[in-house]
């Protein structure tokens, strides 16, 4: 309504206005506001008079209380009001808890903003002041918005909801219909304010802090804050008619997270579908992006379904999570892994030469694998460039994986351009003859070698008069690093090696003429129990463990810049996103690698965290692999998920509205048949007759 003056004598107010063309059609109602203007009835007058809310008394309203706390933005009048205040002194302005009659809906527990409601009323001439007749106008042009509910609204006479609902009815009086009387002055704070001593703030549900964080913003609709609702606090919403103020019949409708109210009034036949979030095509938003956030975060939809379930919260079904999976959220997964890969390829392709590393990680531990992912990492940045999943049924067996993986990595590498100078693997026998027949240069990570020679020297040190093995493990597992990273060629790798049988005799002069004599300072030591004695059981036994053909033949290609610690770190992401205890089908195994593979590429390179004195911090771990031996160990900052947000937007920006694109680099994926495919299936009565 546009903006009007009071039209009592010597009022100056001008808010909260009701029109006389918006009066009720009861000719005796409308008389007694004439005599209130005019003491007597005039014959002609103007329909653009307006009367201010100060000359109402407070039971005149119907959501005096809620207007006063910040409810509502407009005043609502009962039918049946009439102006009685001539003098606006006569009474203060209306406060809250000053009326004494308020059959309101207080919305109580609900998480929304408060609610606006907007009624334009019938244009009324003077000759319709006779018995009430319903006209097409008011039907038409009658309309209801409530902020922050998001509601359609629609009145009309002969739609009925559907039979196989059960209605919700409120157990509360019916109300009778209302006129709205506007607040003109929109730029008044609507906050509520403590107007006298019998204001209770914890009677409004938001207080003025969390308010102007409700307010409506420019972000997309995934992007907009959820919240958990009761269902008593939800359906309060919709128990009276905001035509009418009588009670409605309710029927509210599920799927999986989604919610839609349908409003009905059986008096006013007003009709209105709220939903609970936005509908794209017949997909609700709201459950695509909780399957989205379980998948996109590595999570378990079986672990969150139980804790939906302890709380009461509906969530849809698992069959459900695995079809927006298969249509949505997997070629979301596989687009954005494929453009980073292309883009990563691309720029390694500018470089003259790359050094990779490479290693395979099985599904299952033992040799039950059905899956085995090998993948590539470029060592000088710490980056997966490759990720290739192999079934053991296409190679025939867990042995062969290994070398499927390698041989379909190295041809996407030789397809982009990139030229290899040598790549670090463990000793694996098929890669190492694979390799060599390639002329591809190879080199052995130290750890694996550590490793292996580390449980044989712990099997001699269990035997008797061999305890001092024991002592000298640490130091055996140090020089063999430092034999690998101080030297320039092969040879010299294996003459430092070979000292060692010297130097544990407390012999430190060799007759290697690559390296001579040991480079630490000359000891002279008279406690001879701490070296091996010549000719003993326990230096047989460990220099035919640390000088055998094989050994010494892995130590000359030992790696001496680059090693696979970094591959190994990214084998233990991957169980953040595909746990062993998890079946997976071959596309869900590959997505959740793509995933582990964009958070290890992005959080690779964080930096160590400061105390707030700038000091690095550390702390101190008891490695299981060190027996009881203590190690600092530098804390990282915390690791960001931005591929989780790319993912989002990619998801709904893109795939959701035009997923066959996106399908189709899915179906160019070779997926191999599942592992019962090769056996017959009987059917199931005679398995069952078989086990009883």
């Amino acid at each position: 309504m546009s903006r009007k003056h009071c039209a009592v004598v010597g009022c100056q107010e001008s808010r909260f206005v009701v029109s006389l063309h918006s009066l009720p059609k009861d000719p005796i109602i409308r008389i007694e506001w004439l005599k209130f203007l005019f003491t007597h009835v005039p014959q002609k007058f103007s329909q653009n008079l307006s009367v201010c809310s100060v000359h109402f008394s407070a039971d005149c309203f119907l959501n005096l209380a809620q207007h006063n706390a910040g409810f509502a933005d407009k005043l609502l009048l009962k039918d049946t009001a009439i102006p009685t205040l001539l003098d606006p002194n006569e009474t203060p302005n209306p406060q809250p808890g000053t009326s004494q009659q308020t059959s309101t809906v207080k919305h109580v527990g609900t998480q929304t903003d408060p609610p606006t409601r907007a009624t334009v009323a019938t244009q009324l001439s003077i000759g319709t002041l006779r018995p009430h007749v319903r006209s097409k106008g008011t039907q038409a042009t009658v309309s209801c918005k409530c902020a922050g509910v998001g509601s359609t609204t629609a009145p009309r006479t002969t739609a009925k909801p559907p039979k196989t609902l059960t209605p919700v009815k409120a157990l509360r009086p019916a109300k009778r219909p209302r006129l709205d009387i506007e607040e003109e002055d929109e730029e008044e704070e609507s906050l509520p304010q403590p107007h006298n001593s019998t204001y209770n703030p914890e009677d409004s549900v938001t207080t003025v802090t969390e308010s102007s964080h409700l307010s409506p913003t420019s972000r997309s609709t995934y992007e907009e804050p959820k919240y958990i609702v009761f269902e008593n606090c939800l359906l309060e919403l919709f128990q009276t008619c905001p035509q009418c103020e009588r009670v409605c019949d309710v029927h509210p409708r599920r799927h999986g997270t989604f919610l839609a109210v349908d409003q009905l009034c059986p008096h006013c036949q007003y009709f209105r579908q709220w939903k609970s979030q936005p509908v794209v095509g017949s997909t609700p938003v709201g459950n695509l992006q909780l399957s989205a956030a379980i998948y996109f975060s590595g999570a378990s939809f079986f672990q969150l379904e139980k804790i939906c379930k302890a709380m009461h919260i509906k969530i849809f079904q698992y069959d459900t999570f695995r079809r927006h999976a298969r249509m949505y959220l997997e070629p979301t997964i596989i687009h954005k892994w494929k453009n980073r890969q292309e883009n990563l390829l691309h720029q390694l392709s500018q470089e003259d030469k790359v050094v990779v590393g490479g290693d395979m990680r099985a599904d299952k531990p033992g040799h039950s694998a059905k899956f085995g992912s090998y993948t590539l990492m470029h060592l000088d940045s710490n980056t997966i460039i490759d990720i290739q999943l192999v079934q053991s049924t296409e190679v025939g067996g867990r042995y062969h994986m290994e070398l499927e993986g390698l041989k379909r990595s190295l041809e996407l590498l030789e397809a982009s351009g990139l030229t290899l100078d040598y790549i670090v693997t463990d000793r694996h026998p098929q890669i190492q003859k694979f390799l060599m027949e390639r002329n591809i240069r190879q080199f052995y990570d130290v750890w694996h070698l550590e490793k292996g020679l580390s449980k044989k020297l712990d099997k001699i040190a269990r035997q008797k008069d061999c305890q001092l093995v024991k002592k000298w493990q640490r130091s055996i597992k140090n020089h063999i690093y430092w034999s690998a990273t101080s030297s320039t060629s092969g040879p010299e790798i294996v003459a430092k090696w070979k000292s060692l049988i010297n130097h544990i005799q407390g012999v430190h002069k060799h007759d290697d003429p690559i390296f001579p004599k040991c480079e630490h300072p000359d000891r002279t030591s008279t406690d001879w129990s701490k070296w091996f004695q010549p000719g003993s059981k326990a230096l047989y036994k460990v220099e035919k463990v640390l000088t055998s053909k094989r050994v010494l033949r892995d130590v000359e290609k030992l790696s001496p810049h680059h090693q696979t610690s970094s591959l190994e770190h990214f084998h233990s992401v991957i169980p953040r996103c595909a746990s062993k205890n998890a079946v997976l089908p071959f596309d869900g195994m590959l997505c959740r690698l793509y995933l582990s593979a964009m958070h290890f590429n992005e959080n690779a390179h964080c930096p160590q965290a400061t105390a707030s004195a700038g000091k690095p911090v550390c702390k101190v771990k008891f490695p299981t692999a060190i027996k009881g031996e203590c190690t600092a160990e530098p804390v990282k900052t915390e690791p960001t998920y931005c591929y989780i947000k790319d993912l989002m937007e990619l998801l709904f920006e893109k795939v959701l509205h035009d997923p066959a694109p996106y399908m189709e680099e899915v179906q160019e994926i070779h997926i191999p048949e599942t592992l019962s495919s090769q056996y017959d299936r009987l059917p199931k009565d005679e398995v069952i007759e078989v086990i009883v």
